[in-house]
């Protein structure tokens, strides 16, 4: 198949994602007025929140392998940032425009407020799917894209970090153009415009595991809550990328079982269990986990119908909808993917007694992480793993405490609770603050 042949294919998916994506930005504001509703959150501040600050396109040319050029598009969107600097990460994806982007940039403030971070929303990206491109074009797309968006970002304005189709070599990519853009006596003083890089280029420890080592912290705690022991328990798993393989991975030091995978190339179920590490290395070398030998292939319905005792959807957004939710045969589903869920899938999983740990606080181990990476960099300090995974531990938890607590002060369900935390933190600031002039 023709790489021409193969961006036709990606422009049609792009079209039919198109009402999807609309829809996505819809669920966010729906979960966030139910929150707002029920807490009687401040009509003023409730129209602030509702809206982006800057929404930010680019089309951009960037020359290919074979000297034709090609034209991209390009988003940041910034949502609020009253707490702090845009955070958020950049996603190169063909389902990549501008109400996804939306979504995931006011999420990004509902999880930061919730972390109690001092951060605010952004997200960004490309409309692309890069495995079509070689690396070197990979890195002109990057680079130009960054000189594209220029001062929209900045270390202490908008720090991106990495998303799906994005990673630590990429954020590198972003450092050196944006510092190659600097004065000379000023480049040394944005190594934290972007997180999530390489160590070596001036990351964390345990950044590339935090989003899976925070939901596997979440997890643990809901367990012991529930009186669940995890020594044994069933989980299954949908997207095996960085965040879904590395909770799995983590959950394996638990004694939990892992039966069941999907991605993008198929379905598998063992009952007898999969070793995470081992199916991590086969899906490094071939590209998914279709075809992994010590598993049989199942249907995208006969893996959602599959008993265990926790899913985590690791995915994309609106996997668990009014279709896919009766299909559930779980006890918690802990959101390791931005907005997996759509409400109509929460409703149906509440009415079945199927709890939820919330995207919003389940996931957030990533962002956490950043900002440890980010105020390291400001420091110029350099902490150890154990550091930074008990900071991450004691972070979330507290986090998981606050959305536990609201949840029975509102008598409503974890993820109301979750807005309700963020909210309310949010409105303290504005009314602490005032609005200008």
């Amino acid at each position: 198949m023709s790489i021409e042949t193969l961006k036709g294919i990606e422009k049609e998916d792009r079209i039919s994602r198109k009402s999807s994506q609309k829809n996505l930005y819809t669920n966010v504001f729906k979960q966030f007025n139910k929150a707002a509703n029920l807490m009687k959150l401040d009509t003023d501040i409730r129209k602030i929140l509702s809206k982006t600050n800057n929404e930010i396109m680019v089309h951009f040319p960037v020359k290919m392998d074979d000297g034709h050029i090609t034209m991209f598009t390009g988003y940041r969107v910034q949502h609020n940032n009253v707490l702090g600097p845009y955070k958020g990460g950049l996603r190169f994806n063909t389902s990549v425009e501008i109400n996804e982007v939306r979504a995931l940039a006011a999420w990004m403030t509902w999880k930061c407020a919730i972390a109690g971070l001092p951060f605010g929303g952004a997200k960004g990206g490309i409309q692309m799917d890069p495995s079509l491109y070689s690396v070197s074009e990979l890195e002109r797309i990057t680079r130009r894209f960054t000189f594209a968006i220029g001062n929209n970002i900045g270390p202490d304005y908008d720090i991106p970090a990495p998303d799906i189709g994005t990673n630590a070599q990429i954020m590198a990519w972003i450092l050196d153009t944006y510092v190659t853009m600097m004065p000379a006596s000023e480049c040394h003083r944005c190594i934290h415009v972007v997180t999530g890089k390489p160590v070596a280029c001036g990351g964390s420890e345990g950044r590339n595991k935090a989003t899976g080592q925070g939901i596997v912290f979440v997890i643990n705690e809901w367990a012991k809550d529930h009186k669940l022991s995890l020594d044994n328990a069933t989980f299954m798993v949908q997207g095996y990328g960085k965040v879904g393989s590395w909770a799995a991975r983590l959950l394996k030091q638990y004694g939990t079982r892992l039966v069941a995978v999907e991605d993008v190339t198929g379905a598998i179920y063992n009952r007898d269990g999969i070793d995470p590490d081992d199916l991590a290395y086969y899906v490094e070398q071939n590209g998914g986990v279709s075809g992994y030998p010590q598993a049989k292939p199942v249907d995208h319905e006969n893996f959602l119908s599959i008993t265990a005792d926790i899913f985590i959807p690791a995915a994309m957004e609106n996997q668990i909808t009014a279709e896919t939710a009766p299909l559930l045969n779980v006890k918690l589903v802990a959101e390791g993917a931005n907005g997996p869920t759509d409400p109509d899938g929460d409703r149906i999983l509440a009415d079945r007694g199927i709890k939820i740990i919330p995207d919003i606080l389940c996931n957030a181990g990533g962002v956490i992480v950043s900002y440890f990476e980010w105020l390291q960099n400001k420091r110029s300090e350099i902490w150890e793993l154990n550091e930074v995974d008990s900071k991450l531990q004691r972070k979330i938890i507290a986090a998981y405490n606050l959305v536990l607590d609201k949840a029975e002060e509102y008598a409503t369900d974890w993820r109301t609770a979750a807005y309700i935390v963020a909210l309310s933190y949010l409105e303290r600031v504005y009314k602490e603050r005032g609005i200008f002039p």
